[in-house]
């Protein structure tokens, strides 16, 4: 059983967390998110502390307790600290380059795939071979994250295509001769 639903979230100083029936919208030195919440999860915040309680046990409400909650841990450290997701291209002539806010990717496609930032995310090549995907939204930055991925998934013969750095690759053996 999880109870991440019970721990407290501590707000730091520079941060302003306010709730306005089930919208909750968090201001920090990076920026602003705002996100509306279920309503059946309740919330008190004294001083500088968050609880969030659920009415029952119901399965239902004990979900969404722990995911209220994370949400809302993840807006507090999106506009303090931010997210970040690195990803590495590996194959003969792969490359990635930014041109003005667009990420254009040659992975081996007979064109090559432009990719723009969504809201509140950059993307960076700071290298041919290496991208990153930074801003203050966690599920944004892990979303264009995943899409650059989707271009070209590492496949498992060779290890060739997109992947997250530090991702491991299962390896498979080749074909074998008569």
């Amino acid at each position: 059983m999880s109870r991440i639903g019970y721990k407290v979230i501590e707000v730091p100083e520079n941060v302003t967390v306010t709730f306005d029936n089930n919208v909750v919208t968090v201001k920090g030195p990076k920026g602003e998110l705002t996100r509306e919440l279920n309503p059946a999860i309740t919330f008190e915040q004294k001083d500088n502390e968050i609880t969030f309680e659920r009415p029952n046990d119901n399965r239902h409400n004990r979900s969404l307790h722990g995911t209220t909650r994370s949400l809302v841990a993840n807006m507090i450290e999106g506009v303090t600290q931010g997210f970040k997701k690195e990803l590495e291209l590996i194959g003969v002539g792969y490359r990635a380059q930014k041109q003005g806010n667009k990420l254009v990717l040659n992975v081996g496609l007979s064109h090559p795939v432009e990719f723009e930032a969504l809201d509140n995310t950059t993307v960076d090549a700071p290298e041919a071979t290496k991208i990153v995907v930074e801003g203050i939204d966690k599920e944004k930055v892990g979303e264009l994250a995943a899409n650059i991925r989707a271009v070209r998934p590492p496949e498992p013969y060779k290890g060739k295509g997109i992947r997250y750095v530090g991702e491991f690759v299962q390896r498979k053996e080749g074909k074998t001769g008569k």
